[in-house]
């Protein structure tokens, strides 16, 4: 009978060194040769310290800066450790809110959002992506709607002219992946550094 187990054992042996480890680290390695700043998490650093991804949105509160797509995510809560709290972009907890189109719930978190966005922009029609989240949870970016909407409150906490502020908005709208994949987007993140480098 060991006769006959030997070889499978030999087999889930070599094929578990193969794919478990030699694979895996032959792909990191090439992926860090090849794609250096994607391999390490696209950080973006801001002098000289790593302030964030261009991968995983951030919560930025205050009128002098765009805000991204509202976050679903959950953590612990502190204070109980069997419930968890809104932790919006938490990355260790990608996931939307599981909330479907009947909910009260969702519908009235929309609403208040909707009255909010409204009173500061209304003459513009609210973009979606400002009042729903994404599948994650994490989405860095917003539609170029959504960064124009929010141009006259930004212009207005930074007194600045809110044609430089669309100007900047448009410089960092990134198109389709080679033309055809994806929408365009503004990764809410690069946007503010801009800003902050504009208001100096």
């Amino acid at each position: 009978m060991l006769r006959e187990i030997r070889p499978a054992i030999l087999i889930l042996l070599l094929l578990t060194a193969i794919t478990g480890l030699a694979y895996p680290l032959a792909m990191t390695a090439i992926a860090g040769v090849i794609f250096p700043k994607q391999a390490h998490g696209s950080l973006i650093e801001k002098d000289g310290k790593v302030i964030g991804s261009a991968l995983i949105g951030q919560q930025f509160k205050g009128d002098k800066y765009f805000h991204g797509r509202p976050s679903a995510t959950l953590g612990p809560d502190p204070a109980h450790s069997t419930k968890t709290v809104s932790a919006p972009y938490n990355a260790a907890n990608s996931g939307g809110s599981n909330l479907g189109p009947t909910s009260k719930a969702l519908n009235d978190r929309i609403k208040e959002d909707v009255e909010k966005l409204k009173a500061e922009n209304p003459s513009t029609a609210v973009p979606v992506d400002l009042v729903t989240t994404s599948a994650s949870g994490l989405d860095p970016d917003i539609s170029p709607q959504g960064a124009l909407f929010q141009v006259p409150r930004v212009a207005k906490a930074r007194n600045m002219p809110e044609d430089r502020v669309r100007q900047l908005v448009t410089e960092n709208i990134k198109g389709r992946f080679a033309g055809l994949l994806g929408e365009p987007r503004v990764n809410v993140l690069a946007l503010n550094l801009a800003l902050d480098a504009a208001s100096k």
